[in-house]
């Protein structure tokens, strides 16, 4: 295992994710500049797909609905209710296909800024487009959600792929770290202002359907306005490996490409093993987050003012709790950190499964332990898995990590509705989430991160 391939170790090269060979008050602003997309994106993320749009776009459906409740897109007879997730689960699997083409052309080109833009400005475009989602456009609703969340996705990857670029292997769970706290930040900011707007429609002469419609847009709007800095900032770079097809631009030299690199990544076992790692644990992490209401609402009897209150608790502290996991790597290694990170996931949801019924104040706890650990555990899994990726191929291998989360993301929904159907009881259905964090913890402590960077040609730092 770990075998170092052809092409690797190299001397570090500043096309192929050297940071360290920027001066440091032009690598300071670069990384600044790179901040602001997590500041203009998050909001997509938080106020659009986990707070408005599901309930919005459903009775926009239902408004549109047949006597038995179904639409009939192209002519599929669909249930009102199913319209928002199967749109969901379409634009998470048009992403997986689209993210590791757009990847393969950014690394071929080295391109990654006007690619990061056009999917930006794409996804913002059709946000602020949901203002005209009224009376029974469903439709418009599910192609403007599609075409958001692959944008919103192919963005993200260009994003990750920057991070080896703007910050040697010291500096990046910092960087790393502060990025999703400007993330979380931005998110529980305009949601705050949002569900003041939602919340108080009626005295400010609106209504609610406007109100919510006004929340949508503004996504789109506050994702397009901040995208101007990390435009602004981020530097291109030549790309490190040159080839003979590297002047060719068709879908063609894309996938053979892309077949290259899942060639390539045989090569790296420790690589791999990593992403299986995350697959778990990130597969329990994504699931607590959209199945937490579902627990408070039904198996605890909490109303949707006590459950709007914890998602904004858990998103201010995510920013204290990236923050405080960032400060904790340095002093003790990312992998370290992470490992702590994912014991403390096991005991926040263990701890779910005894929680009294109508009693916000013990739900509210559990948000506490949620918040502390999420944007942390999620910063320093990114970090870390820059310092396994070849030089040069940065953007396909964040979009391999990106899949490992969008692409497998049905696993743990599938296990918490399997437990619930098998014993009723959602507690047990929470309690069934502890095995992705105790296989997660297993599969990346068998990971030697120094031996798995140095397979890859990569000089990870003393503490990791």
């Amino acid at each position: 295992m770990g075998t170092v391939a052809p092409d690797a170790p190299r001397a570090p090269q500043e096309g192929a994710g050297s940071g360290n060979r920027t001066p440091l008050r032009e690598r300071r602003r670069e990384q600044r500049g790179w901040y602001f997309y997590d500041w203009a994106n998050s909001v997509f993320s938080t106020s659009v797909l986990t707070v408005f749009l599901g309930p919005y776009l459903t009775s926009v459906t239902e408004a549109a609905a047949d006597a038995d409740g179904y639409v009939h897109p192209l002519g599929i007879p669909v249930r009102a209710g199913s319209f928002f997730p199967y749109a969901v689960s379409a634009s998470v699997l048009l992403s997986v296909l689209v993210m590791p083409l757009a990847a393969a052309f950014a690394d071929r080109t080295g391109r990654k800024k006007p690619l990061l833009g056009a999917a930006a400005y794409l996804g913002a475009g059709a946000t602020t487009g949901m203002y005209f989602l009224d009376g029974d456009r469903y439709l418009l609703g599910g192609v403007l959600l599609v075409v958001a969340n692959v944008s919103y996705a192919v963005s993200i990857v260009l994003y990750h792929a920057f991070l080896p670029q703007i910050a040697p292997p010291e500096e990046r769970d910092a960087v790393s770290s502060r990025g999703w706290a400007f993330g979380y930040g931005s998110g529980a900011l305009v949601l705050v202002a949002n569900l003041g707007l939602f919340l108080g429609h009626e005295a400010l002469g609106v209504a609610e359907s406007t109100a919510v419609r006004i929340c949508l847009s503004s996504a789109g709007v506050w994702w397009a306005v901040f995208t101007v800095v990390p435009l602004l900032r981020l530097r291109e770079r030549p790309p490190a490996r040159p080839t003979a097809g590297s002047g060719r631009t068709g879908p063609g030299q894309g996938f053979r490409q892309l077949a290259g690199t899942f060639r390539q990544l045989r090569r790296y076992p420790l690589t791999l093993l990593f992403l299986l790692a995350y697959l778990l644990y990130n597969d329990g992490i994504q699931t607590v987050i959209t199945q937490a209401s579902v627990y408070g609402s039904e198996a605890l009897g909490l109303d949707q003012t006590t459950l709007i209150g914890a998602i904004l608790l858990v998103q201010v502290l995510a920013v204290a709790g990236a923050l405080l996991l960032g400060r904790l790597a340095a002093r003790y290694g990312a992998k370290r950190t992470i490992l702590g990170s994912l014991v403390a996931w096991t005991a926040t949801v263990g701890a779910g499964y005894f929680l009294p019924r109508e009693d916000p104040l013990w739900f509210y706890a559990l948000a506490v332990g949620i918040g502390l650990v999420l944007g942390g555990s999620q910063a320093l899994s990114r970090s870390l898995f820059s310092h396994l990726v070849p030089a040069g191929k940065e953007a396909e291998y964040f979009a391999l990590y990106e899949i490992s989360d969008r692409g497998t993301s049905w696993l743990g929904p599938l296990v918490f509705g399997l437990a619930y159907q098998l014993s009723g009881d959602y507690r047990n259905a929470i309690l069934s989430l502890v095995v992705f964090f105790a296989l997660g913890f297993v599969l990346l402590l068998r990971v030697p991160v120094q031996r798995a960077a140095a397979a890859v040609g990569n000089v990870a730092p003393d503490r990791i």
